[in-house]
């Protein structure tokens, strides 16, 4: 947990939970473990067993190494949008990475298509398993007794507000749940990006990794989030290179989308006073986004005009 007191210096305090410091880079090292424990003790897997799994970059980092200390054969279906260095990652750690070429020719989507390849991949591969992060409420416990425990226990009380990029909805879902079973009064915001179907939203272009889905998740059924921010890709870039160039710390893409909605809730007044709390979640770190989101060229070609941060 930092202060980021240079972005944020008040009314509040506003706290940065950097997931990056997990072995793997990310909070889906949580999410990982919790899917390959809950299918090794139900004994859907054993070691020695192949999993096949979809992701947008983290997911299939985190389940790669903790495949290895299982002895378990990983193969990963990813798309064009996932980092080069990501996969890298991957295929270093000993993944068979799967790359879909073009999106679900009914909806556009490529998480549809992954999914899809998915669904090939274990009719092609013998006793192959999927561990499903994007239903599997074993995600739930694992923010539950994880992150959002760690927070509270952090800051000594559970905060006043909460901000979470969303995707599968699982360190969200499992968030609420602990503030709900601890009787919190938490203001929790989901912070989805433009183009993403959750909760509500409309379909439509998404260029950045990692926050927003085109499909909605069965986890997202589950997961009651009243207050939802959605953040554009250039307000993303914006606040990622603010965090980086004010307090030194390099997010990833949907950090930098929780970064603008906490900037966002700040011009409008609505962030609080001073004695209260805020936490951002911060799922990852920006190394591998040097080549998309801190690279000037392809934000000009890819996203366009960056607005200044304010």
């Amino acid at each position: 947990m930092v202060l980021l007191e240079r972005l944020f210096p008040g009314p509040g305090r506003v706290w940065a939970k950097l997931e990056g410091f997990n072995p793997s880079g990310s909070a889906k090292d949580r999410t990982a473990a919790a899917l390959l424990d809950s299918a090794l003790a139900s004994g859907a897997l054993e070691p020695g067993g192949c999993v096949v799994e979809s992701s947008s970059g983290n997911l299939g980092v985190a389940l790669a190494r903790d495949c290895v200390l299982h002895g378990i054969d990983f193969h990963c279906v990813v798309d064009p949008r996932a980092n080069r260095q990501t996969v890298a990652v991957m295929a270093a750690l000993g993944a068979t990475v799967h790359r879909v070429t073009s999106p679900d020719p009914e909806t556009g989507d490529w998480l549809a298509a992954r999914r899809s390849r998915v669904a090939d991949l274990l009719t092609r591969l013998p006793g192959a398993v999927n561990l499903d992060q994007y239903s599997n409420q074993a995600a739930f416990e694992a923010h539950s007794s994880g992150t959002m425990r760690e927070i509270v226990g952090q800051l000594g009380r559970a905060p006043d507000r909460l901000l979470v990029a969303v995707s599968t909805t699982g360190t969200i879902g499992g968030c609420v749940r602990h503030l709900r079973e601890t009787g919190a009064a938490t203001r929790v915001t989901a912070v989805d990006a433009v183009g993403s179907v959750l909760f509500g939203g409309r379909r439509g272009e998404r260029v950045l990794p990692g926050f927003g889905a085109g499909v909605v998740p069965g986890l997202a059924s589950l997961t009651p989030v009243a207050d939802v921010v959605r953040v554009t890709a250039g307000d993303a870039v914006c606040g990622a290179r603010a965090l980086a160039r004010r307090e030194g710390i390099l997010p990833g893409a949907s950090g930098g989308a929780v970064v603008a909605a906490a900037g966002a809730d700040r011009r409008s007044g609505t962030s609080g006073t001073g004695g209260t709390d805020t936490v951002l979640i911060l799922h990852d770190f920006g190394n591998a986004y040097t080549d998309t989101l801190y690279n000037d060229q392809w934000v000009a070609e890819n996203i366009g005009e960056v607005p200044e941060w304010r």
